[in-house]
């Protein structure tokens, strides 16, 4: 099933409905399987001890699966998280920007089911592990 939306424009589109997380997010990979999101670690992303954060962290799961979830269906911006669960496995390394694989599990006609695994840069194994439901607006 081919894209319904590219990488670049999925970008501008992402930076136009959420101008406030421009310059927190990357899309780094996108194709029909999976998109990698980094998330750019800046000083506001950390919490004392210099890991980043765990909001920091849910944020880069839901935004990743929120991208996902518009680049299979098109823009639809009035899609809704309804459900999160999120596992820290192991401290992300200090300073370095976290990385997201992203999959979607089940696309339904009302409900998205997709699974994050989170990576600091740099190490093989995972730092964290979300599962995200969204609610699909009707068309």
């Amino acid at each position: 099933m081919a894209l319904a939306i590219e990488k670049e424009a999925l970008s501008v589109y992402l930076v136009d409905i959420f101008p406030q997380i421009a310059e927190d997010f990357r899309i780094e990979e996108l194709n029909q399987d999976r998109l990698v999101m980094r998330l750019l670690t800046a000083e506001r992303h950390l919490r004392p001890g210099g890991t980043v954060s765990g909001p920091s962290l849910f944020a880069l799961a839901d935004v990743s699966v929120y991208a996902f979830l518009l680049a299979q269906m098109g823009p639809r911006a009035l899609a809704v998280t309804t459900s999160a669960s999120l596992d820290f496995m192991r401290k992300p390394a200090a300073g370095k920007d976290v990385l997201s694989e992203c999959r979607l599990l089940k696309t339904g006609r009302v409900l998205v089911v997709g699974e994050v695994l989170m990576f600091s840069e740099g190490m093989d194994k995972p730092v964290a592990r979300a599962s995200m439901t969204y609610s699909i607006p009707p068309r």
